[in-house]
Protein backbone atom coordinates (compact mmCIF):
# COMPACT_ATOMS: atom_id res chain seq x y z
CA UNK A 1 0.00 0.00 0.00
CA UNK A 2 2.35 2.74 -1.32
CA UNK A 3 0.58 5.95 -0.14
CA UNK A 4 0.41 4.77 3.44
CA UNK A 5 4.04 3.67 3.32
CA UNK A 6 5.02 7.16 2.14
CA UNK A 7 2.84 8.68 4.85
CA UNK A 8 4.51 6.67 7.58
CA UNK A 9 7.98 7.46 6.30
CA UNK A 10 7.48 11.19 6.71
CA UNK A 11 5.58 11.25 10.00
CA UNK A 12 6.89 13.33 12.85
CA UNK A 13 6.31 10.88 15.63
CA UNK A 14 6.35 13.32 18.48
CA UNK A 15 4.10 16.04 17.10
CA UNK A 16 1.20 15.37 19.46
CA UNK A 17 0.82 14.52 23.10
CA UNK A 18 0.21 10.85 23.77
CA UNK A 19 -2.62 10.02 26.14
CA UNK A 20 -1.39 7.16 28.31
CA UNK A 21 -3.24 5.23 30.98
CA UNK A 22 -2.00 2.57 33.37
CA UNK A 23 -4.24 0.18 35.23
CA UNK A 24 -3.51 -2.51 37.77
CA UNK A 25 -0.43 -0.92 39.33
CA UNK A 26 -1.65 -0.89 42.93
CA UNK A 27 -0.42 -3.26 45.66
CA UNK A 28 -1.69 -6.84 45.57
CA UNK A 29 -3.62 -8.25 48.53
CA UNK A 30 -2.50 -11.49 50.17
CA UNK A 31 -3.98 -14.50 48.42
CA UNK A 32 -6.03 -17.20 50.09
CA UNK A 33 -5.77 -20.88 49.28
CA UNK A 34 -7.29 -21.84 45.93
CA UNK A 35 -9.80 -24.65 45.41
CA UNK A 36 -9.20 -26.43 42.12
CA UNK A 37 -11.38 -29.17 40.61
CA UNK A 38 -9.14 -31.27 38.38
CA UNK A 39 -9.82 -34.02 35.84
CA UNK A 40 -8.36 -37.24 37.22
CA UNK A 41 -6.13 -37.86 34.21
CA UNK A 42 -4.13 -34.70 34.94
CA UNK A 43 -3.62 -35.41 38.64
CA UNK A 44 0.10 -36.18 38.58
CA UNK A 45 1.38 -33.10 36.72
CA UNK A 46 -1.11 -30.72 38.35
CA UNK A 47 -0.05 -31.89 41.81
CA UNK A 48 3.57 -31.27 40.89
CA UNK A 49 2.82 -27.79 39.51
CA UNK A 50 0.76 -26.95 42.60
CA UNK A 51 3.66 -27.94 44.84
CA UNK A 52 6.06 -25.78 42.83
CA UNK A 53 3.62 -22.88 42.96
CA UNK A 54 3.30 -23.08 46.73
CA UNK A 55 7.06 -23.21 47.12
CA UNK A 56 7.56 -20.19 44.84
CA UNK A 57 4.58 -18.00 45.73
CA UNK A 58 3.41 -19.38 49.07
CA UNK A 59 -0.14 -20.12 47.90
CA UNK A 60 -1.80 -23.42 48.86
CA UNK A 61 -3.73 -25.23 46.12
CA UNK A 62 -6.48 -27.55 47.36
CA UNK A 63 -7.14 -30.15 44.65
CA UNK A 64 -10.25 -32.26 44.13
CA UNK A 65 -10.23 -34.97 41.46
CA UNK A 66 -12.79 -36.81 39.38
CA UNK A 67 -14.08 -37.33 35.88
CA UNK A 68 -14.60 -34.06 34.03
CA UNK A 69 -18.35 -34.52 33.63
CA UNK A 70 -18.76 -35.58 37.25
CA UNK A 71 -16.80 -32.57 38.43
CA UNK A 72 -18.88 -30.23 36.29
CA UNK A 73 -22.06 -31.64 37.84
CA UNK A 74 -20.63 -31.13 41.31
CA UNK A 75 -19.57 -27.56 40.50
CA UNK A 76 -23.05 -26.70 39.24
CA UNK A 77 -24.52 -27.86 42.52
CA UNK A 78 -21.86 -26.48 44.89
CA UNK A 79 -21.46 -23.09 43.20
CA UNK A 80 -18.08 -22.51 44.82
CA UNK A 81 -14.39 -22.98 44.10
CA UNK A 82 -11.86 -21.13 41.99
CA UNK A 83 -10.68 -23.23 39.02
CA UNK A 84 -11.90 -26.21 37.02
CA UNK A 85 -9.33 -28.12 34.97
CA UNK A 86 -11.35 -29.99 32.35
CA UNK A 87 -9.89 -32.68 30.10
CA UNK A 88 -11.68 -31.78 26.85
CA UNK A 89 -13.14 -28.90 24.87
CA UNK A 90 -16.68 -30.30 25.02
CA UNK A 91 -16.76 -30.11 28.80
CA UNK A 92 -15.51 -26.51 28.64
CA UNK A 93 -18.29 -25.73 26.15
CA UNK A 94 -20.86 -27.31 28.47
CA UNK A 95 -19.50 -25.34 31.41
CA UNK A 96 -19.87 -22.13 29.40
CA UNK A 97 -23.41 -23.07 28.38
CA UNK A 98 -24.34 -23.52 32.04
CA UNK A 99 -22.67 -20.24 33.00
CA UNK A 100 -20.29 -21.74 35.55
CA UNK A 101 -16.97 -20.58 34.04
CA UNK A 102 -15.40 -17.40 32.69
CA UNK A 103 -11.88 -17.54 31.22
CA UNK A 104 -10.37 -20.74 29.76
CA UNK A 105 -6.61 -21.26 29.39
CA UNK A 106 -5.56 -24.30 27.30
CA UNK A 107 -2.89 -26.34 29.10
CA UNK A 108 -2.21 -29.47 27.05
CA UNK A 109 -3.42 -31.30 23.95
CA UNK A 110 -4.57 -34.91 24.24
CA UNK A 111 -5.50 -37.63 21.77
CA UNK A 112 -7.27 -40.95 22.46
CA UNK A 113 -5.22 -44.14 22.12
CA UNK A 114 -5.59 -47.82 22.90
CA UNK A 115 -3.43 -48.60 25.93
CA UNK A 116 -2.00 -52.13 25.99
CA UNK A 117 0.65 -53.97 27.99
CA UNK A 118 4.27 -53.39 26.98
CA UNK A 119 5.10 -55.50 23.97
CA UNK A 120 1.42 -55.65 23.00
CA UNK A 121 1.06 -59.39 23.68
CA UNK A 122 -2.46 -59.54 22.22
CA UNK A 123 -1.28 -57.78 19.01
CA UNK A 124 -3.99 -55.14 19.22
CA UNK A 125 -3.61 -52.67 16.33
CA UNK A 126 -7.09 -51.25 15.82
CA UNK A 127 -10.57 -50.94 17.29
CA UNK A 128 -11.59 -54.04 15.36
CA UNK A 129 -9.00 -56.02 17.30
CA UNK A 130 -10.78 -55.14 20.54
CA UNK A 131 -13.80 -57.08 19.27
CA UNK A 132 -11.87 -60.32 18.86
CA UNK A 133 -12.73 -63.26 21.06
CA UNK A 134 -10.43 -63.48 24.07
CA UNK A 135 -9.67 -59.72 24.24
CA UNK A 136 -10.82 -57.99 27.43
CA UNK A 137 -10.92 -54.20 27.36
CA UNK A 138 -12.12 -51.32 29.55
CA UNK A 139 -13.93 -48.09 28.72
CA UNK A 140 -14.53 -44.92 30.67
CA UNK A 141 -18.12 -43.95 31.41
CA UNK A 142 -19.16 -41.06 29.09
CA UNK A 143 -21.45 -39.71 31.81
CA UNK A 144 -18.48 -39.00 34.08
CA UNK A 145 -15.21 -39.01 32.08
CA UNK A 146 -14.12 -36.89 29.13
CA UNK A 147 -12.43 -39.76 27.31
CA UNK A 148 -15.70 -41.72 27.36
CA UNK A 149 -17.62 -38.72 26.13
CA UNK A 150 -15.20 -38.15 23.26
CA UNK A 151 -15.25 -41.80 22.25
CA UNK A 152 -19.03 -41.84 22.17
CA UNK A 153 -19.00 -38.76 19.93
CA UNK A 154 -16.22 -39.94 17.60
CA UNK A 155 -17.37 -43.53 17.16
CA UNK A 156 -21.10 -42.97 16.76
CA UNK A 157 -22.88 -46.30 16.25
CA UNK A 158 -19.66 -48.25 16.92
CA UNK A 159 -19.67 -46.97 20.50
CA UNK A 160 -22.70 -49.09 21.43
CA UNK A 161 -21.07 -52.19 19.98
CA UNK A 162 -17.91 -51.50 21.99
CA UNK A 163 -19.92 -50.98 25.15
CA UNK A 164 -21.65 -54.31 24.65
CA UNK A 165 -18.28 -56.10 24.49
CA UNK A 166 -16.42 -54.11 27.18
CA UNK A 167 -15.32 -56.09 30.21
CA UNK A 168 -15.81 -53.05 32.44
CA UNK A 169 -16.71 -49.35 32.43
CA UNK A 170 -15.33 -47.08 35.14
CA UNK A 171 -15.78 -43.40 36.09
CA UNK A 172 -12.30 -42.04 35.33
CA UNK A 173 -9.58 -42.54 32.75
CA UNK A 174 -7.05 -43.34 35.47
CA UNK A 175 -9.23 -46.20 36.71
CA UNK A 176 -9.23 -48.01 33.38
CA UNK A 177 -5.56 -47.24 32.71
CA UNK A 178 -4.71 -48.82 36.07
CA UNK A 179 -6.73 -51.91 35.14
CA UNK A 180 -4.72 -52.25 31.91
CA UNK A 181 -1.41 -51.70 33.73
CA UNK A 182 -2.29 -54.35 36.32
CA UNK A 183 -3.37 -56.87 33.68
CA UNK A 184 -7.02 -56.91 34.76
CA UNK A 185 -7.87 -56.11 31.13
CA UNK A 186 -5.88 -56.45 27.91
CA UNK A 187 -6.58 -52.91 26.71
CA UNK A 188 -8.25 -49.61 27.57
CA UNK A 189 -9.13 -46.53 25.54
CA UNK A 190 -7.40 -43.65 27.30
CA UNK A 191 -5.65 -40.35 26.53
CA UNK A 192 -2.15 -40.63 25.07
CA UNK A 193 -0.77 -38.68 28.05
CA UNK A 194 -2.53 -41.05 30.46
CA UNK A 195 -0.87 -44.09 28.89
CA UNK A 196 2.50 -42.33 29.11
CA UNK A 197 2.15 -42.11 32.91
CA UNK A 198 2.15 -45.91 33.26
CA UNK A 199 5.52 -47.61 32.58
CA UNK A 200 3.77 -50.95 32.06
CA UNK A 201 1.72 -49.60 29.14
CA UNK A 202 2.29 -48.59 25.54
CA UNK A 203 -0.03 -46.67 23.24
CA UNK A 204 -1.56 -47.93 20.00
CA UNK A 205 -2.60 -45.19 17.61
CA UNK A 206 -5.99 -46.00 16.06
CA UNK A 207 -6.93 -44.42 12.72
CA UNK A 208 -10.36 -43.47 14.07
CA UNK A 209 -8.73 -41.18 16.65
CA UNK A 210 -6.41 -39.32 14.30
CA UNK A 211 -8.36 -36.04 14.38
CA UNK A 212 -9.79 -36.37 17.88
CA UNK A 213 -7.41 -33.89 19.51
CA UNK A 214 -8.74 -32.14 22.60
CA UNK A 215 -7.47 -29.37 24.86
CA UNK A 216 -7.33 -29.83 28.59
CA UNK A 217 -7.93 -26.35 29.97
CA UNK A 218 -7.83 -24.46 33.23
CA UNK A 219 -11.06 -22.48 33.55
CA UNK A 220 -11.92 -19.80 36.10
CA UNK A 221 -15.20 -20.52 37.85
CA UNK A 222 -17.92 -17.87 37.77
CA UNK A 223 -18.23 -18.38 41.55
CA UNK A 224 -14.54 -17.56 42.10
CA UNK A 225 -14.13 -14.80 44.71
CA UNK A 226 -10.47 -14.15 43.87
CA UNK A 227 -10.19 -14.20 40.06
CA UNK A 228 -6.79 -12.49 39.94
CA UNK A 229 -5.32 -15.23 42.14
CA UNK A 230 -7.03 -17.97 40.13
CA UNK A 231 -5.84 -16.53 36.83
CA UNK A 232 -2.31 -16.19 38.18
CA UNK A 233 -2.20 -19.92 38.98
CA UNK A 234 -3.78 -20.74 35.60
CA UNK A 235 -1.07 -18.70 33.85
CA UNK A 236 1.55 -20.55 35.91
CA UNK A 237 0.10 -23.90 34.84
CA UNK A 238 0.30 -22.89 31.17
CA UNK A 239 3.61 -21.00 31.24
CA UNK A 240 6.39 -22.59 29.11
CA UNK A 241 8.94 -22.04 31.92
CA UNK A 242 6.70 -23.28 34.77
CA UNK A 243 3.88 -25.75 34.23
CA UNK A 244 4.84 -26.57 30.64
CA UNK A 245 7.99 -28.61 31.42
CA UNK A 246 6.21 -30.49 34.21
CA UNK A 247 3.37 -31.51 31.90
CA UNK A 248 5.88 -32.50 29.21
CA UNK A 249 7.85 -34.63 31.67
CA UNK A 250 4.63 -36.52 32.42
CA UNK A 251 3.91 -37.34 28.80
CA UNK A 252 1.62 -34.41 27.94
CA UNK A 253 1.94 -32.09 24.97
CA UNK A 254 1.78 -28.50 26.30
CA UNK A 255 -0.68 -26.27 24.43
CA UNK A 256 1.55 -23.23 24.90
CA UNK A 257 1.09 -20.28 27.20
CA UNK A 258 2.44 -16.83 27.84
CA UNK A 259 5.84 -16.24 29.38
CA UNK A 260 5.54 -16.35 33.14
CA UNK A 261 5.16 -13.21 35.17
CA UNK A 262 3.44 -12.94 38.54
CA UNK A 263 2.12 -9.56 37.36
CA UNK A 264 2.54 -9.35 33.58
CA UNK A 265 2.89 -5.98 31.87
CA UNK A 266 0.54 -5.66 28.91
CA UNK A 267 0.78 -2.76 26.44
CA UNK A 268 -2.12 -1.73 24.19
CA UNK A 269 -1.90 0.92 21.47
CA UNK A 270 -5.31 2.33 20.60
CA UNK A 271 -6.71 4.95 18.29
CA UNK A 272 -8.13 7.88 20.24
CA UNK A 273 -11.68 7.34 19.04
CA UNK A 274 -11.91 4.09 21.02
CA UNK A 275 -11.05 5.59 24.41
CA UNK A 276 -14.58 6.43 25.68
CA UNK A 277 -15.79 2.89 24.96
CA UNK A 278 -12.90 0.92 26.46
CA UNK A 279 -11.39 2.89 29.33
CA UNK A 280 -13.55 1.36 32.10
CA UNK A 281 -13.34 -2.09 30.51
CA UNK A 282 -9.54 -1.93 30.49
CA UNK A 283 -9.48 -1.07 34.19
CA UNK A 284 -11.79 -3.95 35.05
CA UNK A 285 -9.73 -6.36 32.94
CA UNK A 286 -6.47 -5.32 34.61
CA UNK A 287 -8.01 -5.74 38.06
CA UNK A 288 -9.52 -9.13 37.23
CA UNK A 289 -6.34 -10.54 35.70
CA UNK A 290 -4.04 -8.94 38.28
CA UNK A 291 -1.86 -7.40 35.55
CA UNK A 292 -0.38 -4.01 34.74
CA UNK A 293 -2.04 -2.67 31.60
CA UNK A 294 -0.61 0.39 29.89
CA UNK A 295 -2.70 1.95 27.13
CA UNK A 296 -1.40 4.56 24.69
CA UNK A 297 -4.14 6.52 22.91
CA UNK A 298 -3.27 8.60 19.86
CA UNK A 299 -3.93 9.08 16.17
CA UNK A 300 -3.24 5.84 14.31
CA UNK A 301 -0.77 7.50 11.95
CA UNK A 302 1.38 8.43 14.93
CA UNK A 303 0.92 5.00 16.50
CA UNK A 304 1.86 3.16 13.30
CA UNK A 305 4.93 5.33 12.76
CA UNK A 306 5.99 4.69 16.35
CA UNK A 307 5.60 0.94 15.91
CA UNK A 308 7.48 0.93 12.61
CA UNK A 309 10.36 2.74 14.29
CA UNK A 310 10.29 0.29 17.21
CA UNK A 311 10.31 -2.66 14.80
CA UNK A 312 13.71 -1.55 13.52
CA UNK A 313 15.20 -2.01 17.00
CA UNK A 314 15.60 -5.72 17.87
CA UNK A 315 15.54 -4.89 21.58
CA UNK A 316 12.37 -2.78 21.48
CA UNK A 317 9.26 -4.25 23.08
CA UNK A 318 6.42 -3.77 20.62
CA UNK A 319 2.87 -3.28 21.93
CA UNK A 320 1.14 -6.56 22.68
CA UNK A 321 -2.10 -5.46 21.05
CA UNK A 322 -3.34 -2.75 18.72
CA UNK A 323 -6.90 -1.42 18.46
CA UNK A 324 -7.01 0.75 15.35
CA UNK A 325 -9.50 3.46 14.36
CA UNK A 326 -9.97 1.85 10.95
CA UNK A 327 -8.73 -1.16 9.00
CA UNK A 328 -6.76 1.12 6.65
CA UNK A 329 -4.19 1.57 9.41
CA UNK A 330 -3.58 -2.16 9.86
CA UNK A 331 -1.67 -2.87 6.59
CA UNK A 332 1.24 -0.56 7.61
CA UNK A 333 1.91 -2.91 10.57
CA UNK A 334 0.60 -6.17 9.07
CA UNK A 335 3.94 -7.89 9.65
CA UNK A 336 3.68 -7.10 13.38
CA UNK A 337 -0.05 -7.86 13.68
CA UNK A 338 -0.77 -10.56 11.05
CA UNK A 339 -4.39 -11.20 12.04
CA UNK A 340 -7.18 -8.84 13.02
CA UNK A 341 -10.81 -9.03 14.05
CA UNK A 342 -13.34 -6.22 13.66
CA UNK A 343 -14.95 -5.09 16.90
CA UNK A 344 -16.94 -1.99 16.02
CA UNK A 345 -17.71 0.59 13.36
CA UNK A 346 -18.45 4.32 13.59
CA UNK A 347 -19.85 6.93 11.21
CA UNK A 348 -17.86 9.96 10.11
CA UNK A 349 -20.06 13.05 10.36
CA UNK A 350 -20.19 16.79 9.87
CA UNK A 351 -20.42 18.47 13.28
CA UNK A 352 -21.66 22.03 13.73
CA UNK A 353 -22.68 24.24 16.67
CA UNK A 354 -26.21 23.66 17.98
CA UNK A 355 -28.79 25.01 15.58
CA UNK A 356 -26.35 24.92 12.65
CA UNK A 357 -26.06 28.72 12.33
CA UNK A 358 -24.11 28.51 9.05
CA UNK A 359 -26.66 26.08 7.49
CA UNK A 360 -24.01 23.55 6.54
CA UNK A 361 -25.55 20.42 4.96
CA UNK A 362 -22.93 18.73 2.76
CA UNK A 363 -19.20 18.36 2.23
CA UNK A 364 -19.49 20.90 -0.58
CA UNK A 365 -20.76 23.50 1.90
CA UNK A 366 -17.40 23.38 3.69
CA UNK A 367 -15.87 25.17 0.67
CA UNK A 368 -18.03 28.26 1.05
CA UNK A 369 -15.93 31.42 1.55
CA UNK A 370 -15.50 32.74 5.07
CA UNK A 371 -16.02 29.50 7.02
CA UNK A 372 -13.69 28.22 9.70
CA UNK A 373 -13.34 24.45 9.29
CA UNK A 374 -11.63 21.90 11.53
CA UNK A 375 -10.12 18.64 10.26
CA UNK A 376 -7.93 15.92 11.71
CA UNK A 377 -4.38 15.85 10.41
CA UNK A 378 -4.02 13.33 7.58
CA UNK A 379 -0.50 12.39 8.62
CA UNK A 380 -1.33 11.81 12.26
CA UNK A 381 -4.77 10.23 12.41
CA UNK A 382 -7.00 7.71 10.72
CA UNK A 383 -9.88 10.18 10.60
CA UNK A 384 -7.69 12.81 8.94
CA UNK A 385 -6.43 10.31 6.39
CA UNK A 386 -9.96 9.13 5.58
CA UNK A 387 -11.27 12.71 5.43
CA UNK A 388 -8.58 13.65 2.95
CA UNK A 389 -9.52 10.62 0.84
CA UNK A 390 -13.19 11.63 0.73
CA UNK A 391 -12.41 15.26 -0.12
CA UNK A 392 -10.05 14.24 -2.91
CA UNK A 393 -12.56 11.73 -4.27
CA UNK A 394 -15.23 14.44 -4.47
CA UNK A 395 -12.89 17.08 -5.90
CA UNK A 396 -13.34 19.32 -2.85
CA UNK A 397 -9.96 18.98 -1.21
CA UNK A 398 -8.26 22.16 -2.40
CA UNK A 399 -11.30 24.41 -1.91
CA UNK A 400 -12.07 23.06 1.58
CA UNK A 401 -8.44 23.31 2.68
CA UNK A 402 -8.58 27.08 2.06
CA UNK A 403 -11.09 27.28 4.94
CA UNK A 404 -9.29 24.97 7.35
CA UNK A 405 -8.53 26.86 10.54
CA UNK A 406 -7.48 23.87 12.66
CA UNK A 407 -5.79 20.54 12.02
CA UNK A 408 -5.36 18.29 15.05
CA UNK A 409 -4.35 14.66 15.71
CA UNK A 410 -7.67 13.50 17.23
CA UNK A 411 -11.30 14.57 16.81
CA UNK A 412 -11.96 15.32 20.48
CA UNK A 413 -9.89 18.50 20.02
CA UNK A 414 -12.22 19.55 17.22
CA UNK A 415 -15.30 18.95 19.38
CA UNK A 416 -13.86 21.24 22.06
CA UNK A 417 -13.12 23.93 19.47
CA UNK A 418 -16.67 23.74 18.15
CA UNK A 419 -18.02 24.18 21.66
CA UNK A 420 -15.90 27.28 22.25
CA UNK A 421 -17.10 28.83 18.98
CA UNK A 422 -13.73 28.90 17.24
CA UNK A 423 -14.98 26.66 14.39
CA UNK A 424 -18.07 26.74 12.17
CA UNK A 425 -17.88 23.04 11.29
CA UNK A 426 -15.64 20.01 11.64
CA UNK A 427 -15.45 16.45 10.37
CA UNK A 428 -15.49 14.06 13.33
CA UNK A 429 -16.62 10.60 14.32
CA UNK A 430 -20.22 10.44 15.47
CA UNK A 431 -18.97 8.91 18.73
CA UNK A 432 -16.86 12.04 19.34
CA UNK A 433 -19.85 14.33 18.94
CA UNK A 434 -22.34 12.22 20.91
CA UNK A 435 -21.13 13.25 24.41
CA UNK A 436 -21.54 16.93 23.37
CA UNK A 437 -24.97 16.53 21.76
CA UNK A 438 -26.39 19.33 23.90
CA UNK A 439 -23.99 21.72 22.21
CA UNK A 440 -23.57 20.24 18.72
CA UNK A 441 -25.60 18.96 15.79
CA UNK A 442 -24.36 16.31 13.39
CA UNK A 443 -25.08 15.85 9.68
CA UNK A 444 -24.56 12.58 7.81
CA UNK A 445 -21.96 12.60 5.02
CA UNK A 446 -23.20 10.93 1.85
CA UNK A 447 -20.03 9.14 0.82
CA UNK A 448 -19.03 5.47 0.96
CA UNK A 449 -15.95 6.44 2.93
CA UNK A 450 -17.90 8.03 5.79
CA UNK A 451 -17.58 4.97 7.96
CA UNK A 452 -14.63 3.59 9.92
CA UNK A 453 -14.27 -0.01 11.10
CA UNK A 454 -12.21 -0.59 14.24
CA UNK A 455 -10.14 -3.83 14.26
CA UNK A 456 -8.29 -5.40 17.19
CA UNK A 457 -5.02 -7.28 16.58
CA UNK A 458 -2.48 -9.15 18.70
CA UNK A 459 1.26 -8.97 17.99
CA UNK A 460 2.62 -12.22 16.54
CA UNK A 461 5.66 -12.09 18.83
CA UNK A 462 3.95 -10.86 21.96
CA UNK A 463 5.04 -12.72 25.12
CA UNK A 464 1.49 -12.02 26.33
CA UNK A 465 -0.43 -13.21 23.28
CA UNK A 466 -2.93 -15.34 25.19
CA UNK A 467 -3.48 -12.54 27.71
CA UNK A 468 -4.12 -10.17 24.80
CA UNK A 469 -6.68 -12.56 23.33
CA UNK A 470 -8.40 -12.69 26.72
CA UNK A 471 -8.53 -8.89 26.61
CA UNK A 472 -10.30 -9.20 23.25
CA UNK A 473 -12.76 -11.67 24.79
CA UNK A 474 -13.30 -9.31 27.73
CA UNK A 475 -14.12 -6.50 25.32
CA UNK A 476 -16.63 -8.72 23.57
CA UNK A 477 -18.33 -9.48 26.88
CA UNK A 478 -18.72 -5.73 27.39
CA UNK A 479 -20.39 -5.09 24.05
CA UNK A 480 -22.96 -2.82 25.68
CA UNK A 481 -20.34 -0.20 26.50
CA UNK A 482 -19.38 0.14 22.85
CA UNK A 483 -22.98 0.52 21.79
CA UNK A 484 -23.67 3.02 24.57
CA UNK A 485 -20.73 5.08 23.28
CA UNK A 486 -22.30 5.18 19.82
CA UNK A 487 -20.42 2.39 18.03
CA UNK A 488 -22.12 -0.33 15.98
CA UNK A 489 -21.08 -3.84 16.99
CA UNK A 490 -18.95 -6.03 14.72
CA UNK A 491 -17.39 -8.23 17.39
CA UNK A 492 -18.93 -11.43 16.04
CA UNK A 493 -17.07 -11.10 12.72
CA UNK A 494 -14.50 -13.77 11.85
CA UNK A 495 -10.79 -12.96 12.11
CA UNK A 496 -8.93 -12.21 8.87
CA UNK A 497 -5.34 -11.90 7.65
CA UNK A 498 -4.05 -8.34 7.86
CA UNK A 499 -2.21 -8.72 4.56
CA UNK A 500 -5.51 -9.39 2.78
CA UNK A 501 -7.07 -6.03 3.68
CA UNK A 502 -8.28 -4.20 0.60
CA UNK A 503 -8.03 -0.43 0.97
CA UNK A 504 -10.69 1.55 -0.97
CA UNK A 505 -9.47 3.47 -4.06
CA UNK A 506 -10.08 6.91 -2.55
CA UNK A 507 -7.81 6.04 0.38
CA UNK A 508 -5.08 4.74 -1.92
CA UNK A 509 -5.17 8.10 -3.68
CA UNK A 510 -5.61 10.24 -0.60
CA UNK A 511 -1.95 11.21 -0.40
CA UNK A 512 -1.25 11.61 -4.11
Amino acid sequence: MRPLAILLAVLAIGVAAIVLFQHGTGPSRPESALTVYCAAGLKKPVEAVAAAYKKELGVTINLQYGGSASLLSAIRVAKNGDLFIAADDGTVADARKHGVIREALPLVKQRPVIAVAKGNPKNIRSLDDLMRDGVRFALANPESASIGRIMKKVLGDRWEKLCARAAVQKPTVMDIASDAALGAVDAAIVWDATAAQFPALEAVQAAEFEKAVENASATVLAACAQPAAALRFARYLAAPEKGGPIFAANGFKPAGGDMWGAKPKLVLYSGGVNRPAIQQTLKEFADREGVELTTVFNGCGILCATMRTMAKNPEAALPDAYYACDICFVPPVADIYPEAVNLTEADIMLAVPKGNPKTIRTLADLARPGLKIGLCNAEQSTLGYMTKGMLKETGLYDSVMKNVASQVPTADFLVNQLRTGSLDAAIVYDVNAKPAKEHLDTIAIKHAGAKAVQPFAVAAKSPNARLSHRLLDFMRVNRGRFEAAGFRWRGDDAAYASKDIEVPPWLKRSND
